[in-house]
């Protein structure tokens, strides 16, 4: 394996190519299949006698695993090595594709997507932390907003090339799928990639508070899942045991001496904000990209691989513009991009209100997914680099583990929420002019959530912390982390714009898919 001093390699080199080549490879497994499954629903739910809620677990199974764990799969990498872990990740993740490719019925197959899930916890945070850690500081913006836009491209694809597995060998060759390019990453990842670790990460691991996390988020997802049938005591009950989860973990992190989700790091006004602005945009992708395949092939009459070539702008403008994207939010800061990009995706959203019966591709769904894939180039990367740059290098596993939660979280809980917020349940997901209708209020809502995820980053985010300079900043109460638990301060540091802020009144002004 080739080796390279942590925190120096330039993204010019082989080396620093096939790095990227692995990292990207890797998270693009788990993006894939969050993508590839959508267009395939109808198709599996008609092969498999399936209802709109059991096709609402089959992404949510994968979703809840994934985002209830993927801090611990963070904190994991940066304990015993953020490249065993992911490779760890990408093996389990393909023996459960291979487990979901020959599930007899909807049951094994949710089960076999909840174990994919954890997978995927393991090698998504990775796969970003080693390439925070292992390239030069001058390149890790360029090197991530080519992950971003790879990633993303792998992400917009995926509707495409499922509509031709289905159309084709059949929809459990989307699971198959993953068994080739998990033997590409293995082979690349042990020949290229450096190992990188948290040399001051010690203690337990906090397993309850993993636990806690992916039970709440279990209960509330089952509670919005199941309100498309009515409200039953039972969804009452779910929600509400859902919320103590939740208050229960939050009191266990603020107690637990290695907690799953360092408090302290919310400390960065400039984390925190981002982090919201993920949770709004991330929702509304879930939404869109979980409906529109839905839309065309039930109400416009599009066939599963028409269905996927629809988004295939999306691909090509996050192919050709998302690293120019990143060097722009180098340059000019990310209050703009974080901006203009939620908005520009709510205009594409809108502009998919005129998708319906006997729609034409060119006329009515090719401007909006232009519009929208426009918006997505100018966020996305932008968006991870900022998450990234508000804390130390050091911290930089359990950062990606913190905004991959909060964006697998809002798209577990849109995709459970929003049939029944737009009153579609049961099997009417058959039913041309109920899908219509559902999926125009369902627009609304996502449209709505871009934009205030758009307004939360004009309002909050100042500076920029994407520089390559560090930038002193006003003397702050403490530095990262802050509270009983912090280290003591060095008299001589001075903290800087990249370990993000602290809380004070002198403190100044951190992701999709």
């Amino acid at each position: 394996m080739a080796t390279s001093e942590a925190g120096t390699l330039r993204l010019g080199t082989a080396q620093g190519r096939w790095v990227l080549l692995a990292t990207v490879l890797g998270s693009s497994m788990a993006m894939l299949d969050g993508t590839v499954v959508n267009v395939a629903l109808p198709r599996i739910g008609a092969d498999l006698g399936a209802s709109l809620a059991s096709l609402q677990w089959t992404l949510n199974a994968y979703l809840l695993t994934l985002a209830g764990l993927i801090l611990l799969g963070g904190a994991l990498g940066d304990r015993y090595g953020r490249r065993k872990v992911f490779l760890i990740g990408v093996v389990w993740f393909a023996i459960a594709s291979a487990a979901c490719a020959a599930a007899p019925n909807i049951h094994v197959l949710i089960a076999a997507r909840a174990v994919q899930g954890i997978g995927g916890a393991l090698l998504t945070p990775g796969s970003l932390a080693m390439l925070q850690a292992v390239f030069h500081p001058d390149d890790r913006s360029a090197a991530v907003g080519l992950w971003s836009g790879l990633g993303g491209v792998s992400a917009a694809i995926g509707p495409f090339l499922g509509g031709w597995l289905v159309d084709g060998p059949g929809w459990r060759w989307i699971f198959l799928l993953n068994l080739p390019l998990a033997a590409a990453v293995i082979a690349v990842t042990t020949r290229s990639v450096p190992e990188t670790r948290d040399e001051a990460a010690t203690g337990r691991f906090d397993v309850l508070g993993a636990v806690l996390a992916a039970l709440a988020l279990g209960a509330i997802t089952y509670a919005l899942t199941a309100a498309g049938e009515g409200l039953s005591p039972a969804v009452w009950v779910s929600g509400v045991i859902g919320v103590v989860l939740g208050v229960a973990f939050v009191a266990v992190e603020r107690r637990a001496p290695e907690p799953m989700l360092p408090l302290g790091l919310f400390s960065s006004r400039l984390f925190t904000a981002v982090n919201l602005v993920t949770l709004c945009v991330y929702a509304a992708f879930s939404g869109v990209f979980f409906l529109l395949v839905v839309q065309l092939q039930i109400v416009s009459g599009f066939s599963p691989l028409v269905s996927g070539f629809a988004l295939v702008p999306i691909t090509v403008l996050m192919l050709a513009l998302s690293a120019r994207a990143g060097r722009l939010g180098k340059r000019i800061g990310p209050r703009v991009p974080l901006t203009v990009g939620p908005l520009l995706c709510a205009a594409g959203v809108l502009l998919m209100l005129r998708i319906g019966p006997d729609s034409s591709y060119w006329v009515d769904v090719l401007p909006a997914v232009t519009v929208m894939g426009c918006g997505m180039t100018l966020l996305v990367a932008p968006l991870t680099a900022t998450v990234l740059a508000a804390v130390e290098v050091r911290h930089a596993g359990i950062a990606s583990g913190v905004n991959n939660a909060a964006a697998r979280a809002a798209g577990l809980l849109a995709v459970a929420a929003l049939p029944a917020l737009a009153g579609l349940s049961g099997d009417a997901y058959r039913v041309p002019a109920a899908v219509d209708s559902a999926f125009h209020t369902a627009m609304l809502i996502c449209a709505g959530l871009l934009v205030a995820g758009g307004l939360i980053a004009s309002a909050t985010v100042r500076g920029n912390v994407l520089a390559p300079e560090e930038q002193p900043v006003a003397e702050p109460n403490c530095d990262w982390p802050c509270g009983p638990t912090a280290p003591p301060l060095d008299p001589g540091h001075v903290p800087t714009t990249r370990e993000g802020p602290a809380t004070g009144p002198a403190a100044g002004p951190s992701t999709l898919n």
